[in-house]
């Protein structure tokens, strides 16, 4: 699983495996408006390639193409126009890097099973890099500072504090998703499918809640101390214990709820509904915390994502979304 948004701060190995080095290619030129959804998508794909973007501005899209807009793209004399799928292959074909696919999801794939399958790719990844984190600050015992940029010991465990918080927030947004919209839909169509799922949610949350607490006692600790060392530890053997139990339950749901979906039988007005309640669940995941969240998907599922949040019929929060993660 690889990190689907490249930054340019610096990060601790523990923390996210750098991207290659990248090579130096042509800019790109976008020619597109500024408030085109597709504009915003196609910037977004470029992210992964490592190339150099220009946008020049165009005349807003016309009435009446559902808010796509026209899109140019121009390398060097190279100029290509057309469909989303058009604009995906040439990108895909012309530079290197992770496949950004065809951005579509299958439509045989029911959305809701589409967006928790996301939102479990998209965890994991985020509690491994907590764990490998969490190990390296144990090896090193506060001793040793691999990159400047982070700081002192303190300050790195703030930074650390700070990344779980945004874990545990989006974990939080999806377990209420789940309570509040997915369950009830297994529930409605066979009483008590979805028991299981919602126990294993009571009983993860005094394990996420107590590593918050852990964390808390390693910033006031002297980074020397015994008791520096030994919260240390007991923070990294609680986050493996939250990874394994991420993955079991992630796991089950895939395998026992999640394909049974289809056997509901919702309409696609129901289905695009529902979703639509998703995403008002999860304000936190869709504003402040989709860059932290898309992070953890591979360039594809990060692409399929965003198919997701295209299917929204109010446009105006659909453009707003894709124009946060762009900037």
């Amino acid at each position: 699983m690889g990190n689907c948004l490249g930054k340019s701060e610096k990060k601790l190995t523990a923390e996210i495996v750098p991207r290659d080095g990248a090579k130096v290619y042509p800019t790109v030129r976008l020619h597109g408006s500024p408030k085109s959804i597709l504009a915003a998508y196609i910037r977004f794909a470029l992210l992964h390639k490592s190339v150099s973007l220009d946008l020049v501005e165009t005349e807003t899209e016309r009435v009446g193409d559902g808010g796509g807009g026209a899109v140019t793209l121009q390398v060097g004399s190279e100029v290509v126009s057309g469909s989303r799928e058009t604009l995906l292959r040439f990108i895909d074909a012309r530079f290197p890097g992770p496949s950004l696919g065809s951005g579509r999801e299958d439509e045989t794939t029911p959305l809701l099973a589409s967006l928790t399958r996301a939102h479990h790719t998209s965890m994991l990844w985020h509690v491994e890099r907590m764990v490998k984190w969490a190990e390296d600050l144990t090896t090193r015992g506060g001793k040793k500072i691999v990159d400047p940029s982070v700081g002192t010991p303190r300050m790195e465990i703030r930074k650390f504090a700070k990344s779980y918080s945004e874990l545990l927030e989006l974990m939080m947004e999806h377990a209420q998703m789940e309570e509040t919209i997915l369950f009830p839909l297994f529930d409605k169509a066979d009483r008590g499918l979805a028991k299981a799922a919602k126990e294993e949610h009571a009983r993860d949350l005094p394990l996420m809640n107590g590593i918050k607490e852990v964390i808390k006692s390693v910033g006031v600790l002297d980074s020397g101390s015994p008791d520096y060392h030994e919260a240390l530890c007991s923070l990294s053997t609680r986050l493996k214990s939250l990874q394994g139990q991420c993955k079991q339950h992630f796991a089950e749901e895939e395998v026992e709820l999640l394909p049974l979906m289809k056997a509901l039988e919702l309409s696609k007005e129901q289905e695009v509904s529902a979703l639509e309640q998703c995403f008002e669940v999860m304000q936190g995941t869709q504003n402040r915390l989709l860059k932290f969240f898309l992070e953890g998907l591979p360039p594809h599922d990060a692409m399929k994502y965003l198919d997701l949040i295209s299917k929204c019929r109010d446009k105006e929060k659909m453009e707003s979304i894709l124009q946060k993660i762009v900037k």
